[in-house]
C-alpha cells in the first residue's frame, strides 16, 4: 500500500519529465551508436557497416589540417569568455531585478531581457546585416560617416568580430540566464536580510556577504553543466550571423562550423563523426575534473 501511494505521488512528475527524457534520448543517447563512424571510410557503394575499418586515420587527418588549431582555439576561447561574462551579467540582472521594490516591475523587466533568447538566429542575423552592411548599414551610414570616420567592410575585417561575437551572444543569453539565479536569490530565507539591516548593513553588503556567497552552489552547478558543453557552440551564431564569410574563419571557424562544412562542402562524414566525438570526450573529461576540483575544495557543492 505504500509503495501504490508513493508511486500515485511521483507519477505526475514523471509524467511531467517524460517529455524532456524523449528529447535526451533521441537528440544525445541514440546518436551515440553512430560513434563507430569516426573510425570508418565512409564509402556509400558499400554502406555504413560495410565500409573499411581504418583506426584513427580520420582523427590524424583531423589534427594535422591547419584548421584543427584554429578551430580548437576559438571554441575554447569563445566559450571562457561566454561562461564567464554570462555568468557575471546573468548574477548582475538577477540582483536588480530581486531589489526592485515593485515585483509587477521585475516581472516586466525579465519578459524583456529573456525575448532576445527567443529571437532565432536566422533573424538576429538579418538584424546584424542591417547594422554592419557596408552599402547601407546603420553603423557606416549613421554613425561611422556622420563623425567622418573610414567605413569598415564589417564582412571581410576578421579584427572586429570577437567583440561582434561576444556582445550578441550576451545580449542573447544573459537574460534568460538570469532566471536560475534570480530563483535562487528569491529561495533566500528574508530573515537573514532583516538582521543584517539591524546590523547597519546597507545594499551593497547585503549582496556582498549574503547574495553572493549563498548564490555559489547554483553558480558552481551551472557551469559545471555549461564547461561539459565547452567544445561545443552555437552553430547558428557562428556560422549564420556572420554569413558565412570566409574573410572572417580566422575568429568564426569553430568545432561545429567546421563539422557542417566537412559533411556540406567535403562530404567527408568520417571526418566529421571524428570532430564530434572529440568535442564529447573533452567536454566529459572537463566536466569530471573540474568536479574533483570543486568536490576536493568544497565537497558539499560538487555535481557528483
Amino acid at each position: 500500500m505504500t509503495k501504490a501511494r508513493a508511486l500515485k505521488k511521483t507519477l505526475p512528475l514523471f509524467m511531467l519529465a517524460i517529455p524532456g527524457l524523449l528529447y535526451f534520448l533521441i537528440n544525445s543517447y541514440l546518436p551515440m551508436f553512430g560513434v563507430f563512424i569516426a573510425f570508418k571510410d565512409v564509402n556509400y557503394a558499400k554502406g555504413i557497416f560495410g565500409s573499411d575499418w581504418i583506426g584513427f586515420d580520420n582523427f590524424t587527418f583531423l589534427f594535422q589540417t591547419k584548421d584543427a588549431w584554429i578551430m580548437t582555439r576559438n571554441t575554447l576561447f569563445y566559450n571562457l569568455v561566454f561562461i564567464a561574462l554570462g555568468t557575471v551579467f546573468s548574477i548582475m540582472i538577477a540582483i536588480f531585478m530581486a531589489e526592485l521594490l515593485k515585483k509587477v516591475y521585475a516581472k516586466l523587466f525579465m519578459s524583456g531581457l529573456i525575448l532576445p533568447n527567443l529571437i532565432s538566429m536566422v533573424v538576429l542575423s538579418m538584424l546584424v546585416f542591417a547594422f554592419l552592411n557596408a552599402d547601407s548599414g546603420f553603423v557606416n551610414k549613421s554613425i561611422l560617416a556622420p563623425l567622418g570616420l573610414p567605413e569598415i567592410s564589417w564582412y571581410t575585417e576578421s579584427k572586429y568580430w570577437p567583440y561582434i561575437l561576444v556582445f550578441i551572444q550576451i545580449w542573447k543569453t544573459a537574460g534568460y540566464g538570469s532566471i536560475v539565479y534570480f530563483a535562487s536569490i528569491a529561495g533566500i530565507d528574508k530573515s537573514i536580510y532583516e538582521a543584517a539591516k539591524i546590523d547597519g548593513a546597507g545594499k551593497i553588503r547585503q549582496i556582498r556577504t549574503i547574495t553572493l556567497p549563498l548564490l555559489k552552489p547554483t553558480v558552481i552547478i551551472l557551469v559545471l553543466m555549461s564547461l561539459g558543453r565547452i567544445f561545443n557552440s552555437d552553430f547558428g551564431l557562428f556560422y549564420q550571423v556572420p554569413m558565412n564569410s570566409g574573410a572572417l574563419y580566422s575568429t568564426t571557424q569553430t568545432i561545429d562550423t567546421y563539422v557542417y562544412r566537412a559533411l556540406m562542402q567535403l562530404n567527408d562524414i568520417g571526418m566529421s563523426a571524428a570532430a564530434g566525438l572529440y568535442q564529447s570526450i573533452v567536454g566529459f573529461a572537463l566536466v569530471v575534473i573540474v568536479n574533483a576540483i570543486v568536490r576536493k575544495v568544497s565537497p558539499e557543492n560538487a555535481l557528483f
